[in-house]
């Protein structure tokens, strides 16, 4: 008698412990899968983020890309190199940027930050001397030397508050 009453009490013993391993596990899995939409829609957000950025960007750009391809250039050496040149305007020995028409504010000199080439014909940069910043938007043409020649089509300095 009395080894069937300890055998029931195993067996309910088990029983319990089974069921509250088992609903652990199913609170887990309810954490997981809601941690899981909640990146799935994160993942989905910065797709849509990239996508709308990649708009205004030569790399994503078919015509741009074909009209320097029909030029004979290779798109894949031609856009490092128009970075490359404009980069290279900041080391320039001038108290001023060739490009940049605000003098430094802080003492220092103004210098392209960043690049981003649009189109086959507009890039926009950001420049800024430390403190004060703005951008600027360049039309660029190249050459049949392949030198690449940047006009300032407009520009603005953030104002400080």
């Amino acid at each position: 008698m009395y080894l069937f009453i300890f055998a029931l009490l195993l067996v309910v013993f088990q029983y319990v412990n089974s069921k509250n391993i088992l609903e652990d596990y199913k609170m887990k899995l309810d954490k997981k899968e809601a941690k899981f939409e909640k990146y799935a829609d994160t993942i989905n957000n910065l797709r849509d983020r990239v996508l709308a950025l990649s708009e205004f960007s030569i790399e994503e750009s078919e015509p741009a890309l074909s009209y320097f391809e029909a030029l004979g250039y290779r798109v894949d050496d031609l856009i490092p190199m128009i970075k490359e040149e404009l980069y290279e305007l900041n080391s320039v020995k001038a108290d001023e940027h060739p490009l940049i028409p605000y003098p430094s504010l802080s003492g220092g000199k103004m210098l392209i930050d960043s690049i981003r080439i649009l189109n086959h014909k507009w890039v926009i940069t950001n420049f800024s001397d430390g403190k004060y910043w703005g951008e600027l938007f360049l039309k660029y043409e190249i050459g049949d030397d392949k030198k690449v020649t940047f006009t300032r089509v407009e520009s603005f300095i953030y104002p400080v508050y």
